[in-house]
């Protein structure tokens, strides 16, 4: 039932929140409950051994879906290079500060080094452009683990498929309307993992951070399609994770596209309607 303040009130599942609206249409008015994607900030801590002792920074701050937080935030830390395995991470909690849980500590297990000078940003982040300006590509070439290994080649017609089969997995958005995707195929183009979020770099991080739990980093012969644009985050991330292939419904960035033919990524723009445009590593599309 909706709030008759018109005040949005959460749904149980947490990622959906009823709202009431007033809808315009053919001359007619109707007032009525609707779901909206919810959006609530995350704030990221670390909490690092020194001298026999526990300390925590603050390392950013994000708007996010609210679900699936612990895998974002071991998304974001690996993406990042804050870690670079799952054995850097020794658990992660959540601070309950008031009812919301919108606080996360990933603990670095013993041994474990964090420079806060490189790495702590203490800002406010949006939805949708992550941690701005945060990177560069001197910085991705020095984290980069390795090239990512794409031994498989995908074929046109089960990459046109791909939006198709992700949109329908997407069942927040389909409540909503309001979310983006993040999902992981193989090159026969079945549905290996998605995560949603009202945010792609959320969205990305949540999968990733999933397959780092799992222990199953680098994702070499995958693609990773998202909703959206492909900007240089997500192309910095799909590298991270080992990725050879990322595709998106929208336009690539430039430096999207610098950094593809660097290091070596399949970026595919515009995958939708049956078409798409290839800007780097063709040689992964079969024939």
């Amino acid at each position: 039932m909706s709030d008759p303040s018109g005040a949005a009130t959460r749904s149980p599942a947490g990622a959906a929140v009823r709202a009431t609206v007033v809808t315009y249409e053919a001359g007619r008015v109707e007032r009525r409950s609707d779901l909206v994607a919810a959006e609530e900030p995350l704030e990221m801590r670390v909490s690092v051994e020194q001298e026999g002792r526990r300390v925590r920074h603050s390392v950013a701050v994000t708007m996010r879906t609210p679900g699936h937080d612990f895998e974002l935030a071991a998304g974001f830390f690996f993406s990042e290079g804050i870690v670079t395995s799952r054995q850097a991470i020794w658990s992660i909690v959540h601070c309950q500060e008031g009812e919301e849980p919108n606080v996360v500590d990933v603990l670095l297990a013993p041994g474990m080094a964090f420079d806060p000078q490189r790495f702590s940003r203490n800002v406010y982040t949006t939805s949708s452009c992550g941690v701005c300006g945060k990177t560069s590509i001197d910085l991705v070439r020095t984290v980069c683990p390795a090239r990512p290994v794409g031994r498989e080649r995908i074929a046109r017609e089960v990459l046109t498929g791909l939006p198709e089969t992700l949109r329908r997995a997407q069942a927040i958005f389909s409540r909503t309307g309001g979310l983006h995707a993040a999902g992981l195929f193989d090159a026969a183009g079945k549905l290996l993992l998605r995560h949603e979020d009202v945010g792609r770099h959320n969205a990305v991080d949540k999968l990733i951070g999933r397959l780092l739990l799992d222990g199953e980093l680098p994702a070499s012969d995958r693609v990773l399609l998202v909703s959206g644009r492909a900007s240089f985050e997500l192309v910095q991330k799909a590298l991270m994770a080992g990725i050879p292939m990322l595709a998106a419904v929208g336009a690539p960035s430039s430096l999207a596209v610098e950094l593809a033919q660097e290091l070596g990524l399949t970026l595919v723009g515009f995958l939708r309607g049956g078409r798409f445009n290839v800007y780097a590593g063709e040689e992964r599309i079969a024939a």
